[in-house]
């Protein structure tokens, strides 16, 4: 068990004696900020003396006397006004990290009792090329599935494509319309790709004409409001106040909308060819919806189409799996189950779940204004459909005990309504989740674009990172007395440094937060970034190439961890921790609890490093204990970086 485990099973039964739930205290015991105090520290007697109208202090001081750890624990004191501070014995400790030594799970144990874990991820749009907006959700589904795997689950991760909706109707129409098949033939994605900008454009062009006014008559609206209500406004009233300010906020939203409408607009009327296209095509969004709906309905030259397009579209995206190291258990994508949606309809209007509303077939809940559409009024499903239809499969077909969908958290709402759907529908007790994660911004905290506007592509972020890592490898092996890396060593060393520095860069942020992509500081060889943790990986294997060591022998072997000085100690309990940081993660599926850990880690062996001698500690036993502790950080930073699809380098 690790050190908090130990603290945590002790106080249970404890806090039992009080509340009826005592998870949210057991939280509060946490490592110590400060080593003065000890190992770690508690403060619930605060908010549970509350509770119970004691004094916090002596309510501390209850529960140390109950407490019975005296066998692991050097000291337990209450401290200020009723913290309590615990203090591991360094025997208990070592004993421990002889322990982890041994096991090939570095102290991490197998769930008890393995659920199957569906991982809903990625899912892009196939007809068109994958994006930075694609990033967040791959990155951190992939690193969930990789985690609730090595604690013994069985997974799914499921990239549900986007491969039949709307933007295949655009494509089939931009081929039959605007198709260059000089292009197509030498690269058929790429014009793909072309051919539903172009219709997406030229249908946005149409639509933003429209709703130009509106918006320009919205803020005119606005602003005479707030002329009016600032006139009237006492400027102690709060609630006047806070009016006011969302007043603004509403108009100053408007004009980034009206700013961003009519800059799509310019890009079009800028340009001869595209203006000619507009205004040849003026209803180009309704056939293209019609081309979709001519798929959908198994038009024999659209489904064709859409089965030669289809391939091509997912061998593109294959590729950027591929660089990313990203691999599904399934692939099943929109196509999949349209077969069964119409079942899904009748089945939850003959549970008197469903009713027309205005043609189209809706289920409503309380409390929710907007209903959840199943079927249009058209006679076309949603994806509100296509998603039950899923969730049926996949507790029915696959026993799901639990579904995550690592989705944008714009889409809250539709994942609320699902999840109140499908329990009234019958999959009540199934274990639906919505991990959500915010946006990557640009430095000018919008979503980010490329120079000309245009999102930024997931193959050319990539490649960037990958460029710029060779150059900073090329940089530091070329500055070394005698170079290690060869040309073919140098570029992998570059690869791996890049793909994980996005990837890092990505999972260090709390999800549910929108953050600033920033190259410097992601590809930074200090600071939290994974160059800088796998350069502490390469430093420790540099370590055993120095002293001549073999770490599967030492492994075997008969010594032991003894701690001589506080920064032993300290990378010791820190190493400790690493069984109770992939707990911590799965609890509410935060990668970035453990990219914090890592960074502690590598700090923590930094320290150590620069305080107690390796290479020339004239002690046999002393050398060899600080030798199995470079062992341990080596394995954890390899395997917590590996839960994380980051790979390694024993060099440089």
């Amino acid at each position: 068990m690790h050190p908090l485990s130990v603290i945590r099973e002790q106080l249970r039964p404890l806090f039992e004696e009080y509340v009826d739930d005592p998870a949210p205290y057991l939280e509060m015991v946490r490592p110590a900020q400060d080593s003065k105090f000890g190992d770690f520290q508690a403060n619930f007697a605060m908010p549970l003396a509350k509770q119970l109208g004691k004094n916090p202090r002596d309510l501390a001081t209850e529960f140390v006397d109950k407490i019975k750890l005296d066998d692991v624990c050097e000291s337990m004191e209450v401290a200020g006004p009723g913290f309590i501070n615990f203090k591991f014995k360094s025997d208990w400790l070592t004993a421990q990290l002889g322990t982890m030594q041994a096991d090939e799970r570095l102290s991490v144990p197998v769930a008890e009792s393995p659920r199957t874990i569906i991982v809903d991820y990625s899912a892009p749009n196939v007809a068109k090329p994958m994006h930075v907006g694609h990033l967040r959700s791959t990155v951190i589904g992939n690193t969930i599935c990789r985690i609730v795997n090595f604690l013994g689950h069985k997974v799914y991760g499921d990239n549900h494509l986007g491969d039949w909706g709307t933007q295949f109707g655009m494509i089939i129409y931009g081929y039959k319309n605007f198709l260059n098949r000089e292009s197509f033939e030498q690269a058929p994605v790429d014009e793909l790709a072309r051919l539903y900008k172009l219709v997406n454009q030229l249908s946005e062009f149409h639509d933003l004409n429209r709703k130009i006014p509106e918006l320009q008559a919205k803020i005119e609206s606005l602003s005479a409001q707030l002329t009016e209500q600032e006139e009237k406004a006492d400027p102690k009233d709060k609630q006047a106040r806070k009016a006011l300010g969302k007043i603004k906020n509403d108009i100053a939203t408007l004009k980034q909308d009206l700013l961003s409408a009519e800059d799509k607009v310019s890009a079009v009327t800028a340009s001869p060819e595209l203006l000619a296209q507009a205004n040849g095509y003026p209803d180009i969004a309704r056939l293209a919806r019609e081309e979709t709906a001519k798929l959908h309905k198994g038009d024999e030259e659209n489904l064709a189409l859409w089965k030669q397009f289809l391939p091509l579209c997912i061998a593109a995206i294959d590729e950027v799996y591929g660089r990313l190291g990203v691999q599904f258990d399934l692939v099943l994508g929109e196509s999949y189950f349209q077969p069964f949606l119409q079942e899904v309809v009748d089945d939850l209007k003959q549970k008197g779940m469903a009713q027309q509303s205005q043609g189209a077939i809706c289920v409503f809940h309380d409390q929710n204004e907007a209903p959840f559409i199943v079927q249009k009024t058209d006679g076309a499903f949603t994806y509100a459909t296509t998603d039950l239809a899923t969730i049926r499969y996949r507790v029915e077909e696959l026993k799901a005990d639990s579904i995550l969908y690592v989705v944008d958290a714009r889409q809250s709402e539709h994942f609320k309504l699902l999840f109140e759907t499908a329990a009234k529908w019958g999959y009540d007790e199934i274990d639906l989740r919505h991990i959500s994660f915010g946006t990557v911004l640009g430095d000018d905290k919008r979503p980010f674009k490329t120079r000309s506007g245009d999102t930024v592509g997931l193959e050319s972020l990539i490649e960037e990172s990958i460029q710029r890592a060779r150059q900073i490898v090329n940089e530091g092996d070329d500055a070394k007395p005698s170079p290690e890396l060869d040309e073919t060593m140098r570029q992998r060393v570059a690869e791996m440094v890049g793909v994980g520095a996005i990837k890092y860069a990505d999972l260090r942020h709390n999800r549910e937060s929108d953050y600033v992509f920033n190259w410097t500081k992601m590809l930074a060889t200090n600071g939290d970034t994974a160059t800088y943790i796998q350069y502490a990986y390469a430093r420790i294997c540099g370590i055993f190439r120095e002293v001549d060591a073999d770490r599967e022998a030492l492994r075997e072997g008969d010594g032991a961890v003894v701690f001589t000085h506080d920064a032993e100690r300290a990378l010791g309990l820190q190493l400790l921790r690493f069984a109770e940081t992939i707990e911590s993660v799965v609890n509410d599926y935060r990668p970035n609890i453990l990219t914090a850990w890592l960074f502690e880690t590598a700090n923590a062996f930094t320290t150590f490093y620069g305080n107690c001698h390796v290479k020339n500690e004239p002690d046999a036993a002393i050398k060899k204990s600080r030798l199995i502790l470079c062992d341990l950080t080596a394995r954890v930073i390899d395997q917590g970086l590996a839960l994380m699809g980051i790979q390694t380098s024993d060099k440089m």
